[in-house]
């Protein structure tokens, strides 16, 4: 028998040859998967790993969650024994005349800090990531309001909002004729004052984030883009625009949920006023649990705090969904 005569055929070809069919991959076989192949590829010593990590989790996490969905449907202080009301938390604070004041003004903070803090950092990344020298430096200065304490950078800039002609900022405009302002007394100016400030001291985190960011974009788009004409402003719109469309999604999302649970500035600034001018959801919040009395009503401020992760929930939900295409395209 000759060699060709055993190969495997899969019929004859019009000038004579014979095609010759190339043999596939064995085919894999499926192990069962029991409790005891489970133990043996290293299941156990991995859950036993895990564990610890799974119940802090838990503890921590999702009990206070899940504590917090059932303390809305009751009537309790955390003193006396709560009783259950069912839905009459949340209709309480539906009918909250406060409530469309409060929606009212915490859309209007992130929408501010949107128009405000989202080009700041980008705009300030850009141009340190363009300098040849103390780029270090600038990262450092940049980064140097996220390391102050909350609490004291929301202090030190109530001091220079001092509404009075001696104030920081109304002296410095008093050089150019400007001013005296009420910033935290006027309603107008109290809203942006907070923004101003929060843009400042949560700023720098960002600026880091676009600055390891644009570490990925090849230099070779960059030195094409100059060959081509372009100048600083193009390079951005058509170069670092484009390579940073993902982490520009993530970090617009994360600036929303956190703008939209603003509680420092308002609290520490301005109590809410004036004339509940600042006055935000998560500001109500608080006012129900601690700001009446002693024993405040923790129902009525756990069904408003349930009802505000829901709606950043499906609101985060949806901004993935449309713009999940859009960062890979």
């Amino acid at each position: 028998m000759s060699a060709a005569s055993a190969l495997p055929r899969s019929g004859g070809r019009p000038d004579g040859t014979v095609a010759v069919e190339a043999a596939g991959p064995p085919p894999v076989r499926r192990v069962r998967r029991n409790p005891v192949t489970w133990v043996k590829r290293g299941g156990l010593s991995t859950l036993v790993f895990a564990l610890p990590v799974l119940v802090i989790f838990g503890v921590f996490s999702w009990w206070p969650i899940v504590r917090s969905v059932v303390m809305s449907f009751q009537k309790t202080n955390l003193v006396a024994p709560a009783t259950w009301v069912g839905w009459d938390n949340f209709q309480y604070v539906l009918t909250d005349p406060d409530l469309p004041t409060a929606i009212r003004n915490t859309l209007y903070f992130a929408l501010l800090a949107l128009v405000i803090g989202f080009p700041i950092p980008l705009v300030a990344a850009v141009l340190m990531s363009s300098v040849k020298r103390l780029k270090g430096l600038y990262s450092v200065l940049a980064y140097l309001p996220v390391v102050v304490p909350p609490v004291v950078a929301v202090l030190l800039w109530k001091f220079f909002y001092d509404g009075s002609a001696d104030g920081v900022f109304n002296t410095i405009l008093g050089y150019v004729g400007l001013g005296p302002y009420a910033w935290l007394s006027s309603p107008s100016l109290a809203m942006p004052s907070l923004v101003i400030e929060a843009t400042w001291a949560a700023a720098g985190g960002t600026v880091i984030i676009y600055l390891a960011a644009l570490i990925g974009v090849p230099g070779e788009l960059y030195d094409a883009a100059e060959v081509d004409g372009a100048g600083i402003w193009q390079k951005v719109w058509h170069v670092t625009m484009p390579q940073l469309r993902g982490v520009l999604f993530i970090t617009f999302i994360l600036q929303i949920i956190g703008t939209v649970q603003v509680f420092l500035e308002p609290y520490l600034f301005t109590g809410g006023g004036p004339a509940n001018a600042t006055l935000t959801i998560l500001l109500m919040i608080y006012n129900y649990a601690f700001g009446r009395s002693l024993g405040g009503d923790y129902g009525a401020a756990t069904a408003l705090s349930v009802m505000l992760a829901a709606f950043l929930a499906i609101l985060s939900l949806v901004y993935f969904k449309l713009t999940s295409s859009w960062s890979k395209s």
